[in-house]
């Protein structure tokens, strides 16, 4: 893919998150706003947490910070006078007020996840298990993979 990656967002399903699992879109977004699909991430209730499964092409291989954001929105806002992709999604899910990024299994925000590992062939496949989370932790919030590795700030 060629040209610049900023943030892959999906809006999380409201109406879906009563079932046992759900599927989400996931689409590319920047400053401009919300782009094309790339894939979908099912979202599975296990007696071990939410387990996340993506079947995403296109992106750049590597590491990928992996978070729910506290707001259902994935579109640009402004910040110091420059729009930002996805600002709109708010901050890491932190229902507890930690104000801590962490471990999916620490005590930091309930919304960090383990960190989305992109094949060579820009595909991600390799599930994640979010031990914290149930589905009714991610109604109206965003999903969101950063472009880069988990910097436990954003």
């Amino acid at each position: 893919m060629k040209a610049p990656l900023s943030v892959v967002v999906c809006l999380l399903c409201p109406a879906l998150v009563f079932a046992a699992e759900t599927s989400v879109t996931m689409n590319l977004a920047s400053s401009q706003g919300v782009g094309s699909a790339v894939g979908t991430v099912r979202i599975v209730e296990t007696p071990y947490g939410l387990a996340f499964y993506p079947d995403l092409k296109g992106l750049p291989p590597g590491l990928h910070g992996f978070h729910v954001h506290e707001k259902p929105a994935c579109t640009p806002a402004d910040k110091e006078g420059v729009a930002v992709a996805a600002l709109a999604a708010g901050g890491h899910l932190d229902p507890q007020g930690t104000q801590r990024h962490g471990e999916p299994w620490g005590d930091g925000h309930l919304g960090d996840l383990p960190a989305l590992y992109v094949a060579a062939d820009g595909t991600a496949s390799t599930p994640v298990l979010a031990p914290r989370l149930k589905l009714s932790d991610v109604r109206n919030r965003s999903l969101m993979m950063h472009a880069g590795g988990d910097n436990h700030s954003d």
